[in-house]
């Protein structure tokens, strides 16, 4: 039995061309669409994309005549990528594509080698390696009981 949705489960953005963002998101974010529809009262698409690593999704609602705010320039989705070569590897692409915010660096722990891109909407999406998100979560938890 499935129990009811708990904390963070979405961040929602309207998107000028669905395909287009399912796209940047398949390719810089490793995500795949998990639900698809046509909303009933505005007929608007939507499109909602995962990467599978914990119950969270990206809400995009394609939206070509509304201009929505975008989460940047430094306001971001944060993405851990499995090596500094990943992220070189998709910041090179991104350059190619003409969507590379800021080039790779490295910051040192806690917050690890990090490139800044730039969705089709100007939406900021971070990748990196060596943050310590997860192991800062763990360790505050002791600060819960």
């Amino acid at each position: 039995m499935a129990t009811a949705d708990l904390g963070l489960t979405h961040v929602a953005f309207a998107v000028r061309n669905l395909q287009a963002s399912v796209d940047f998101y398949r390719t810089y974010a490793g995500m795949t669409v998990i639900h698809r529809r046509t909303d009933v009262e505005s007929g608007r698409a939507v499109a909602w994309v995962s990467d599978f690593t914990r119950p969270f999704a990206i809400v995009l609602v394609e939206s070509p005549k509304t201009q929505d705010t975008p989460l940047g320039p430094f306001g971001h989705l944060g993405v851990a990528c499995l090596s500094r070569d990943a992220v070189d590897r998709l910041a090179a692409s991104a350059e190619l594509a003409g969507c590379l915010r800021k080039a790779p660096q490295d910051s040192g722990p806690p917050v690890g080698y990090w490139a800044m891109l730039a969705d089709p909407d100007g939406n900021t999406l971070e990748l990196a390696f060596g943050q310590h998100v997860a192991f800062t979560v763990e360790g505050a938890e002791r600060f819960l009981l």
